[in-house]
């Protein structure tokens, strides 16, 4: 049961509530609900798409990277890519990139092709059996969320759009401004 859930569930009190401000501040009471009801439905959200990303990895028989790989190599299935682009597209070492590609080639997602104004360097491509799985895997999930967008006005695009970028502009700040604190 989510918060706004539990919120709206608990018997009523004949005593006054102090609202717990520790998260949201010192803002009107109306609005500090309005934005706890929309924090929490993106939570909601968020662990929905979650748990979304781990059914899908397990039906595929991937881990997270993986899984990466094809998404950024299906988004433009024409445009060449190196290794180096995908590693640093993860984050991780070559090393990392190149076991990683080596389980996609041999599992059939992706080929290895030489590069022909390069010979020292190789494209990456996902196949038409990663194509096919990726869509026959999240098509009809797509077809689900698609459905519940369609129908909006301009206006509730512009506003939805507007707040998700705010919200992963916050998100992305926060390694960025946080010092680590120091465990005792």
């Amino acid at each position: 049961m989510t918060d706004v859930d539990t919120a709206s569930h608990r018997p009523a009190s004949t005593e006054p509530v102090d609202e717990v401000t520790y998260w949201y501040g010192d803002e009107p009471a109306g609005r500090r609900q309005r934005s706890k009801a929309v924090l929490e439905a993106l939570r909601i959200y968020r662990a929905a798409e979650v748990a979304m990303r781990r059914r899908t990895r397990d039906s595929m028989s991937m881990g997270e990277n993986e899984l990466l790989v094809l998404r950024y190599l299906l988004r433009d299935a024409e445009r060449q890519v190196r290794p180096g682009e995908l590693t640093r597209y993860l984050g991780l070492s070559t090393a990392s990139t190149t076991a990683i590609l080596d389980r996609l080639e041999r599992s059939g997602h992706i080929t290895r092709a030489a590069n022909p104004g390069d010979r020292r360097s190789i494209f990456i491509q996902a196949t038409p059996r990663a194509h096919a799985e990726v869509r026959q895997t999240l098509g009809n999930m797509h077809d689900r969320m698609l459905a519940a967008v369609i129908d909006m006005t301009p206006d509730e695009s512009a506003a939805v759009v507007a707040f998700l970028r705010r919200m992963s502009d916050a998100v992305d700040g926060v390694a960025l401004e946080t010092p680590a604190v120091d465990s005792p």
